[in-house]
């Protein structure tokens, strides 16, 4: 845990004076908070600085340790860089005191809820929460010494705003890489309505991460016209694929007549279960001698069960969690993530290294890693007619998967390792010494 003192009277509401700013344009307010600039950093290239090895901080808005790719990628990325001399700390929400962090949440709550309603008449719920705990994590923040690091690498849109303030003292290269679609997705899955206070405000979130980084280090080039639309020039974007060591080589598959089907991934709406589920429905009198494997956990498992239950798939096994991914990887001939919406995948990484095909769909940065009808078979979203179609194909030829799987693994092996990924991040980060 690292203690911190909060200030005795909370910095309010001017922390963040773009987002006050973009809550006046939406209310047509005439005086907006003046938005503070940060400060342009002057490079300096000499071999000596750009040579020697770096003490980073990564920062998350979440709590950390966590479940899914973000973990993995935040662990990669420290235990590479240490591995080749770099020292690393990570600070996330939960590494101050929780009681002093809720008694700083609810002492903003109350400040924003009365500035809200004295300068706009009215407040917004999730705003309301969201810039304060904004405000918590920047006092709690505000007299940790960023000097002592030479890059700062935050993780989410959140702490990029947070830094972004902090370190127009230091001056310290600050890089960004965003984990996900931010406004776009809150927008598309309805999170919040288009024309409302509540895009405004997290849009105008959005452009501050991107203005105060040095850099954005994207997990594929997807995010490249997302970015751009919020002022993000080109040359200020890196790719670099999320890369993973992966044990699979410890196991051999079982000599068996059955063919196993794995799909891993948490227990979510969008990661399209149902769609699997009601694919395999049409092709179940074609489906002798195979096992369906279904592993993660989360809010839908029992609507899923139940689903399984009234299709009568009597194939399909719910796992839950594991931690012999690994294991369970090797043992399978198909791998399915039918998800609806997602970046890149660690899942779909892991199965590239277990030489087996691959089922997905179009979604996100996946079509960047796997090559439709090359490395594996690539499916429109939702679609669950096209998944009967191409699982059907896989689990007649064996041939055709062994050679899908082949070309997969070879890709896998040339682009996906945490050596690849961690490499390419150390020289962007000595791009900007």
């Amino acid at each position: 845990m690292i203690n911190q003192q909060p200030n005795d009277q909370p910095n309010m509401p001017t922390i963040f004076p773009h987002l006050i700013s973009s809550l006046d344009q939406y209310y047509g307010v005439d005086q907006p908070f003046e938005q503070k600039q940060v400060k342009k950093r002057k490079q300096i290239h000499t071999s000596a600085i750009q040579n020697k090895k770096l003490k980073i901080l990564i920062t998350t808005f979440w709590e950390f340790p966590l479940i899914g790719g973000l973990q993995h990628y935040i662990n990669a990325l420290k235990n590479g860089l240490e591995n080749i001399g770099h020292s690393v700390d990570i600070i996330a929400l939960n590494s101050f005191p929780s009681e002093e962090m809720k008694a700083l949440r609810d002492r903003y709550s109350e400040e924003y809820k009365q500035f809200f309603l004295n300068r706009y008449g009215s407040f917004n719920e999730k705003i309301l929460h969201n810039i304060s705990k904004l405000s918590s994590y920047y006092t709690m923040l505000e007299n940790f010494d960023l000097s002592q690091y030479d890059i700062i690498h935050p993780q989410d849109r959140y702490t990029a705003n947070v830094l972004g303030i902090l370190n127009q003292t230091f001056q310290k290269p600050l890089l960004f890489t965003p984990h996900g679609f931010m406004t776009q997705n809150r927008l598309k899955f309805n999170l919040i309505e288009k024309g409302s206070v509540e895009e405004f405000y997290f849009w105008a979130v959005d452009r501050q991460a991107i203005k105060n980084a040095n850099q954005v280090i994207v997990l594929c080039d997807i995010f490249r016209p997302i970015l751009g639309n919020l002022g993000a020039r080109d040359n200020k974007i890196t790719t670099i694929y999320t890369g993973i060591d992966f044990g699979v080589e410890d196991f051999q598959k079982k000599s068996r007549n059955k063919t196993v089907i794995t799909c891993i991934a948490r227990l979510r709406p969008r990661k399209g279960h149902k769609y699997l589920f009601k694919a395999l429905a049409l092709i179940k009198d074609q489906m002798k001698n195979v096992e369906v494997r279904i592993v993660g956990d989360g809010e839908m498992r029992k609507k899923l069960e139940k689903q399984v239950s009234e299709l009568r798939l009597k194939n399909v096994s719910f796992l839950g969690s594991r931690k012999d991914i690994p294991k369970l990887l090797s043992e399978s001939d198909i791998f399915v993530l039918p998800t609806t919406s997602d970046t890149l995948p660690i899942s779909i990484i892991e199965a590239m290294f277990s030489n087996q095909a691959i089922l997905t769909t179009n979604c996100g940065g996946i079509p960047e890693i796997i090559k439709d009808s090359y490395s594996g078979f690539i499916v429109e979203p939702a679609n669950y007619k096209q998944l009967a179609d191409k699982l059907l194909l896989l689990l007649q030829k064996k041939s055709l998967r062994e050679e899908l799987a082949r070309n997969a693994y070879t890709f896998a092996q040339q682009n996906l390792t945490v050596n690849k990924m961690v490499r390419k991040i150390e020289e962007v980060y000595q791009s900007l010494l």
